[in-house]
């Protein structure tokens, strides 16, 4: 068949499409920009534990470190330090809030450029950085770039995407923000014995920036954002080239401009629409699944792991090495959940994550709380640190096919055109506050909490699984533009959009 793709069906029955080799290119750039998030993740990290970096700029961390008598989870308690990793999510916070209307103004693909040209200035003035000021100047940059691409790029794949594979193809963001992080953990193995390593590790960054930026030249925008700007030639030419040459789009292309016209005859700006009682289950989600996944803790994990082992008795390479071990397995679980998200469905994988995750994190806690002492000074041995490498990693592969992927994917696929911009951007803004609230807090909260601070994630993965089973519907295969029927159906929202589900089903008889 035309386009070296094969058929797929809506569950519907509406639109016909292919996964053609068009589709899967444009995917690759737009997922690409998972690159940008997943080395910032990854590469600071490992940079707070390079000497070279902490003579530089935290000295008195390296004092601490070679104290006489020391708690082992207090080592890294420094505001300023965990400033370094957190200001780069305040910054993409306030980004985040602007780029709703820079992505609907713009488009996702220009949107995702922009994203990549700040993120290149932020590298750059890391790499060559001679003080604190100029390296927070960096990460806020970094985090301008990282607010506008976390915005538009779950969005793009989600449009551009069949409805039946929408949810593989929306993975694909977070299987690059894997790769970012074991990309950035071998990196900085590589350079960590040198005086000039973190100078490579935080100036690599323009690399995966400058892949996407070039890339963004080559693709187009999605057919729906085309036609949310008037411009339908090219959204026309946009669906043939994504879903095949052999297929009739005029009917998916009718439904893009009828939902666009329904969404601009509403006058109402979409900040006060999605505020509506209909769209209360819409707003619930935008807040509650990026805030619960970040209360999973895996961010923590990642920024700290190796500030972590290396405090639980790994010595300095091992410490960078587990990083690594940590990021590959959780690259391999968003493969499994590539494979299986639109077969099993979304909840499937919600649940048996957390119910794992929940595991691994009360192990972990009752191990360290076993083996180093209710204060954490006790030496802990290597194959007790081994141990908790263990127990991480299952807890980072549970993550990987469950609040990994599913929290790009169930944002960008269950708003209406209408407010789908805005929803995106409030949940990017909410990740982005949270996890800045949570890095900033972390080493002080581990060295108070100690092995307790485990817990205290492990306690919130059971609530964010129990909301999952009872309030979250689930979402597979639907297409973007029937999705307003899942909350009729559900027991809990319906009460909220039944007079929207009348409404819309009246205009689809229409």
């Amino acid at each position: 068949m035309a386009g070296g793709g094969f058929s797929v069906d809506a569950p519907n029955g509406d639109f016909l499409g292919k996964i053609t080799l068009s589709v899967i290119i444009t995917c690759i750039v737009a997922a690409s920009s998972g690159l940008l998030f997943g080395y910032d993740i990854g590469i600071s990290g490992g940079v707070t534990t390079m000497v070279p970096f902490l003579e530089k700029f935290f000295p008195e961390i390296l004092r601490k470190a070679a104290g006489a008598e020391v708690n082992m989870y207090c080592v890294y308690d420094s505001q300023v330090l965990t400033l370094f990793t957190s200001s780069l999510y305040l910054a993409g916070l306030v980004t985040s809030l602007a780029a709703s209307r820079v992505t609907t103004t713009f488009g996702r693909r220009n949107t995702i450029l922009i994203g990549g040209v700040v993120f290149l200035a932020g590298g750059a003035l890391n790499g060559g950085a001679e003080n604190i000021a100029m390296l927070i100047l960096g990460r806020i940059l970094l985090g301008f770039g990282v607010g506008f691409t976390n915005q538009a790029a779950p969005l793009y794949l989600s449009e551009i995407a069949p409805p039946k594979w929408r949810g593989a193809f929306n993975s694909g963001f977070q299987f690059f923000l894997g790769v970012g992080v074991v990309a950035s953990g071998c990196i900085n193995f590589g350079t960590a014995k040198h005086t000039w390593g973190w100078r490579v590790s935080l100036g690599l960054a323009v690399v995966p920036a400058a892949i996407m930026t070039v890339g963004a030249f080559l693709i187009t925008d999605t057919p729906s954002s085309l036609v949310e700007r008037g411009k339908i030639d090219q959204a026309r030419k946009a669906l043939r080239k994504a879903r095949g040459s052999s297929i009739d789009v005029e009917p998916e292309l009718q439904e893009l401009i009828r939902w666009s016209q329904i969404a601009k005859s509403v006058e109402k700006e979409p900040f006060k629409t999605i505020f509506e009682r209909q769209y209360r289950p819409h707003l619930v989600m935008a807040f509650a699944i990026p805030f619960f996944q970040q209360l999973t803790g895996i961010n923590i994990v990642a920024f700290y792991s190796p500030n972590l082992f290396q405090s639980v008795g790994l010595g300095h390479d091992a410490a960078l090495i587990s990083t690594i071990i940590l990021g590959s397995v959780n690259l391999a679980s968003i493969l499994i959940s590539t494979a299986i998200v639109d077969r099993f469905g979304r909840k499937l994988l919600f649940i048996t994550g957390g119910i794992l995750m929940v595991v691994c994190q009360i192990a972990v806690s009752v191990l360290l709380a076993a083996v180093t002492g209710v204060h954490g000074t006790k030496d802990i041995s290597k194959d007790n640190a081994v141990l908790v490498l263990v127990l991480l990693c299952f807890y980072s592969a549970g993550f990987g096919w469950s609040w990994g992927p599913l929290t790009w994917l169930i944002p960008s696929e269950i708003f209406p055109v209408k407010i789908r911009t805005t929803g995106q951007s409030i949940a990017v803004a909410v990740q982005f506050i949270t996890v800045f609230i949570l890095s900033q807090t972390f080493l002080s909260m581990l060295c108070h909490f100690k092995f307790a601070a485990f817990l205290f994630y492990a306690g919130w993965i059971i609530i964010m699984t129990l909301f999952v089973i009872f309030f979250l519907p689930e979402t597979k295969g639907i297409p973007l533009e029937s999705m307003y029927t899942i909350w009729g159906k559900h027991w809990f929202w319906r009460r909220f959009v039944k007079g929207q589900v009348d409404q819309e089903n009246q205009s689809s008889v229409n």
